[in-house]
């Protein structure tokens, strides 16, 4: 049983600086999926509407807060640094996961927890069994923390909060380290939209009471059809839900002919106006070098008009779906350059760029 204490401090430990070093990468992304549940939440508790949604405010507090602490704590986990209290602060977190990831599966609610950022996706019930098996895990190291040495390790702790620390401050000021999103510098949104490859099928069929799998549609019509499985998953479209329109119609294909500079504005209400002026002497310069600005925003035509003009912005504006501006940028605004679709750059408001790099990055 010692063995197994030990075993599990160290897969616990390696486990929660994954996860935590993953996520504080891109704590904005953790922030909307915090967002998510307590809108969620406050739907299905509507007696604690109010302080749920009171709650959506502090999201990007409490994302950066869940991040580090799974850092910080799975180091003092793996140098044995206070095991007691570790060892109990790991409970709580685990519990309070767990419990986020039962209402995900079971309720069909935030099918993707963010557990592993945007690295790696899990089911809601594959993220449900991680949590039970760390569960099982940090039980048996609760069990066992008075048989764990404390060590004097206190300083690799407090060194691996202020860098924990500083990874998120340097994320949400510029943009993540490690862009993991399939709107990354380098991408094809184009081939995105597609499958990689032609999808294949299952077809479950029901007859007499008894199962039946195809991979060809049968041709008996006695069948009762049940449902259709895709064979080959990951070869299905990367992105599902770019799209791109205004009141004449859709312009998703127009945005991947030729040089586009796209300023995103995700909403009106957290925007950082400061950082426009920069942003519009960027536009205004790049306009005549072969490169199209275009503004995109979730908000509705009256807002943007009206922000149109009070910033002086005469280039065309479309609407796109909040959801995928929130992946496309973690910035409001933020900058997001298209050549014949592939993604030459994207910027952080706090990083707008001369317009001689925007020109080099299409040539």
């Amino acid at each position: 049983m010692k063995i197994l204490a030990q075993i599990s401090r160290v897969v616990v430990g390696l486990l929660f600086i994954f996860s935590g070093i993953i996520k504080l990468n891109d704590p904005v992304g953790t922030q909307y999926k915090l967002e998510e549940y307590f809108e969620v939440f406050a739907t299905d508790l509507p007696q604690f509407h109010d302080f749920f949604m009171s709650m959506v405010p502090l999201a990007l507090y409490f994302s950066v807060f869940l991040c580090t602490a799974e850092v910080v704590l799975g180091i003092a986990l793996l140098v044995a640094y206070k095991p007691r209290t570790t060892s109990i602060f790991l409970l709580l977190i685990i519990v309070f996961f767990t419990f986020l990831t039962f209402y995900s599966a079971y309720f069909n609610k935030v099918t993707d927890c963010g557990c592993f950022g945007a690295a790696i996706k899990l089911t809601p019930w594959t993220s449900f069994g991680k949590d039970i098996f760390l569960l099982v895990l940090i039980l048996i190291l609760v069990y066992y923390r008075k048989k764990i040495k404390p060590l004097p390790t206190g300083m690799i702790v407090v060194l691996s909060t202020v860098v924990s620390l500083g990874i998120a401050v340097y994320a949400l000021r510029h943009l993540p380290l490690v862009d993991l999103l399939p709107y990354r510098v380098g991408a094809n949104i184009p081939s995105q939209l597609k499958p990689s490859e032609p999808l294949r099928y299952q077809y479950i069929f029901e007859k007499d009471g008894k199962i039946s799998k195809y991979e060809q549609y049968p041709s008996d019509t006695t069948f009762v059809f049940k449902e259709m499985v895709v064979l080959n998953e990951d070869a299905l479209p990367k992105i599902t839900d770019y799209k791109v329109w205004n009141d004449e119609g859709d312009f998703t294909e127009e945005t991947f002919k030729g040089n586009k500079l796209f300023l995103i504005i995700k909403n009106f209400t957290d925007i950082n106006t400061a950082a426009l002026p920069d942003i519009s002497k960027l536009i205004s310069q790049v306009k005549n070098k072969g490169i199209e600005p275009i503004v995109l925003t979730s908000g509705d035509s009256g807002e943007i008009q009206k922000f149109m003009t009070e910033h002086q912005l005469t280039i065309p504006f479309y609407f796109v779906d909040a959801t995928v501006l929130k992946t496309i940028s973690r910035s409001n605004p933020g900058l997001w350059l298209l050549k014949d679709g592939n993604v030459k750059g994207k910027w952080h408001y706090n990083d707008t760029p001369e317009a001689a790099e925007v020109v080099d990055l299409v040539k």
